[in-house]
């Protein structure tokens, strides 16, 4: 058969991955291993600004100031930890090169470890603003527009009012500012940070500020101005960060071109929390309710690809990933953004690691991107013809890479296709239910890891023996990313 190979990967495969490097964990021993001094310092000054780092010497005088012994909760590793916990990377304490790319993301100028409490809210229910200066990116009118719409997805949800003024004092002063303008907060140019705003209260309390020297735009060149302020808009009414990689209010700037913003379900019931809920939130939850973030709990979870990456198996889910590594106990979403640039794609059809060649595909629709060392190569995304495949395949289900045998089987509908690595051709198709005997068709997804095939299609997942051809197991597709939460909880969250 033109499988009949298969019956021997097993082995070879799971001791490939067993000789791959391990990431170790370096806990609190050397946090920037590997790091220019440059390097070193950026990452020290961010964890700064956002985590409340303080170096051995000024948590010594604070100590001495307050008559306390010192304080080992802001040491470099312990707030490397909280970062990448915060971001969803694997929680080393290392500063490692994915680490590293996340810090110097663009991103909001506040802290992600502010507590801001219950209490730091306005307290009337009609706010106003006004636009001060003439540092504007566009015309005044465009930018009035803007942030109306950018108010009103606020007061749609949460039972608030924005009035707008022009001369009078108000509430929120909204401005363009550039490098150092007295907030004890000053801009750093283009990228890094890109606004921040203030909690409410009287003076500067409420008032948001936007780097001038950014290349804004109203939606899809730059940055999207309109994106990032409904998220300093919602500092303004109060809210924090929120570790939710699908919410408004995530600190990294994460809209890909044309994005259509929406406020998530943590954002809404955030500010409802704070303000209560608007009478105009009934008809909008019945006709665009707010998205939520794929929850690893679900029952009914499935997944757009999986793959293994190195020692980890990343499965994808929107513009959501999760990484399942050996060496930490809890699996934790993240975007597929914060791992790679954000020219790979969202809701993506298929993803493989070439180990031996050491690049990934992905797939989506017609389209393939390849990447080595985190970087897109030139001359992609390329069209699927250019692998082999006839016109009338439109998108990959699903890719499976062996690396001893030298080839990825890759699933189509009803049929599967192996592609010979060696030679650069395409074989096939043959049919799913000769080759992969007890597998329905079409899958959503598949990945080859301790000595199993792993198959998704829907809600199940099923475990495949290739030595004997046939599904040892079934179960639910989130089974892999070990949820611990009861099911009484995810029926709360629903409602």
């Amino acid at each position: 058969m033109l499988w009949l190979s298969l019956l021997t990967l097993v082995t070879t495969g799971h001791n490939l991955a067993l000789a791959l490097p391990l990431r170790t964990p370096r806990l609190h021993t050397e946090p920037y291993a590997g790091l220019c001094e440059a390097e070193q310092e950026f990452a020290k000054e961010y964890l700064r600004k956002f985590y409340g780092y303080q170096s051995n010497s000024e948590r010594q005088k604070r100590s001495a100031d307050k008559g306390e012994d010192g304080d080992r909760t802001t040491g470099l590793c312990d707030c490397v930890q909280t970062m990448q916990h915060f971001f969803g990377l694997p929680p080393s304490g290392e500063l490692t090169e994915e680490t590293v790319a996340v810090m110097r993301k663009p991103r909001c100028g506040l802290s992600d470890v502010e507590q801001f409490g219950d209490r730091i809210r306005w307290k009337k229910r009609t706010i106003s603003y006004r636009i001060a200066g003439s540092n504007l990116p566009t015309s005044a009118l465009k930018i009035h527009r803007l942030f109306r719409e950018a108010w009103k997805l606020w007061s749609n949800v949460a039972l608030i009012n924005f009035r707008k003024r022009s001369r009078k004092e108000a509430d929120i002063v909204i401005a363009f500012h550039d490098g150092d303008h007295k907030d004890g907060s000053p801009f750093d140019g283009k990228g890094g940070i890109l606004a921040h705003a203030f909690l409410p209260g009287s003076g500067i309390g409420g008032d948001v500020h936007f780097d001038a020297d950014e290349d804004w735009s109203p939606n899809s060149t730059g940055f999207n101005l309109f994106a990032v302020a409904v998220h300093e808009f919602g500092h303004a009414l109060g809210l924090p960060h929120s570790s939710d990689p699908g919410a408004v209010m995530f600190p990294v700037y994460n809209f890909g071109p044309n994005y259509e913003l929406q406020l998530s379900y943590r954002d809404v019931k955030d500010v409802q929390h704070l303000y209560g809920i608007s009478p105009n939130f009934a008809s909008l939850l019945s006709t665009k309710p707010p998205p939520r973030t794929p929850d690893k709990c679900d029952p009914d979870l499935s997944y757009d690809a999986v793959t293994a990456l190195q020692q980890e198996v990343l499965f994808f889910k929107d513009r959501f990933m999760w990484r399942r590594h050996p060496k930490f106990d809890e699996t934790r979403i993240t975007l597929i953004g914060s791992l790679w640039p954000d020219s790979v794609p969202s809701y993506l059809d298929a993803v493989y690691e070439n180990v031996e060649e050491n690049f990934v595909l992905f797939f989506k629709g017609r389209q393939y991107w390849k990447l080595r060392q985190l970087n897109i190569q030139e001359g992609f995304p390329k069209n699927l013809l250019e692998l082999g495949f006839p016109q009338r395949i439109k998108s990959v289900d699903a890719a499976l890479h062996f690396s001893d045998d030298h080839y990825t089987v890759f699933f189509t509908g009803h049929e599967c296709w192996r592609y010979n690595d060696q030679q650069r051709m395409m074989e096939g198709p043959a049919l799913m239910e000769q080759e992969w005997p007890g597998i329905p068709s079409p899958v959503d997804a598949a990945v080859f890891f301790e000595g199993f095939v792993h198959f998704f299609k829907g809600n199940v997942h099923y475990t495949y023996d290739s030595k004997s051809r046939r599904v040892v197991s079934t179960g639910t597709a989130n089974e892999l990313l070990e949820c611990k939460k009861r099911e009484n909880e995810i029926e709360s969250e629903r409602r």
